[in-house]
């Protein structure tokens, strides 16, 4: 069952500031929550404490005030939710879903399918190991919102898959599902990179009896030099001094209408007012910078 009132989403890791990847697609997501005139929250995806930086929080909300990009309600952390990815995994191990994985990533290197070592072991014992879903031999299919239609059959891409970590983290399949659902995240809009996270998190979904958000997947924009900008490949933070030209160039790269030079509040509501999601581009897109 498909959620009916529009609730958006960005949900940054405080690994560091905001990238310019990562402006375009928070603009991208606010505009199209606005525009339908839904509710956009900001969630800090702070699960993974070793890669969590000082003073990366608030960093990356100064930058979202300086755009003009203000969310509704409170800021909403995943480091609250430890009861609630508990209670889901728990519910996948009365359904008999979950096994024991002692697999190290030495062992699977190279491996992009989990060849299923561990998966007939029936260990009752699941502490101290990583806990990987047992996947159904069908398809998973969605009508994205920007890219059409996707389809995966996870015992042919990934087979099954971690849903918590040896060190009891939490995945990432399984805590951004728990959290959009606790949040009543009824679109999300985020870059094409994750978009073959989907069926994993359609799978944790119908496992778990959770109606379905509609998915939305932004192109990844890349240097000239084929990298994708991001934490990872070092981009250079968004320069907060320029507000209006990074909305203008963030625009320009989402294939929306660029208004004149105006103030950072006058160029959000001529944005919200000409937006078309239709108009987005499928394809990556190259720029020539890290920030503006």
């Amino acid at each position: 069952m498909l959620k009916k009132r529009y609730v958006g989403r960005f949900a940054p890791t405080p690994s560091g500031p905001l990238h310019f990847g990562s402006l375009v697609t928070a603009l991208a997501s606010y505009l199209d929550a606005r525009s339908h005139g839904g509710d956009w929250h900001v969630r800090i995806d702070d699960l993974d404490s070793p890669r969590v930086v000082n003073g990366a929080e608030k960093r990356i909300f100064t930058s979202l005030e300086k755009h003009g990009l203000e969310w509704d309600g409170p800021i909403v952390r995943q480091s609250s939710h430890r009861d609630l990815y508990q209670s889901a995994l728990e519910n996948l191990d009365k359904q008999g879903l979950l096994f024991a994985c002692d697999c190290s990533r030495r062992k699977l290197a190279g491996r992009i399918k989990y060849p299923g070592t561990c998966r007939d072991l029936n260990r009752s014992n699941l502490a101290h190991s990583a806990l990987r879903v047992r996947v159904p031999d069908q398809p998973y299919e969605f009508n994205d919102l920007v890219q059409g239609i996707y389809t995966e059959n996870l015992t042919c891409t990934v087979g099954d898959f971690v849903v918590s970590r040896r060190d009891g983290i939490p995945s990432y399949q399984m805590a951004v599902v728990i959290d959009d659902d606790e949040q009543e995240v009824s679109h999300i809009m985020r870059g094409a990179d994750l978009m073959d996270n989907t069926a994993r998190q359609l799978c944790l979904r119908e496992k778990l009896n959770l109606s379905l958000p509609r998915y939305a997947h932004v192109p990844v924009f890349t240097h000239s030099s084929g990298v994708k900008l991001s934490k990872h490949s070092e981009a250079t933070a968004i320069d907060d001094r320029f507000p209006s030209q990074n909305l203008q160039t963030a625009l320009q790269l989402l294939g929306q209408p660029v208004p004149a030079e105006k103030t950072v509040d006058e160029l959000l509501a001529s944005a919200c007012a000409n937006w078309e999601r239709a108009m987005v581009p499928k394809t990556p897109s190259i720029i020539d910078f890290v920030s503006v």
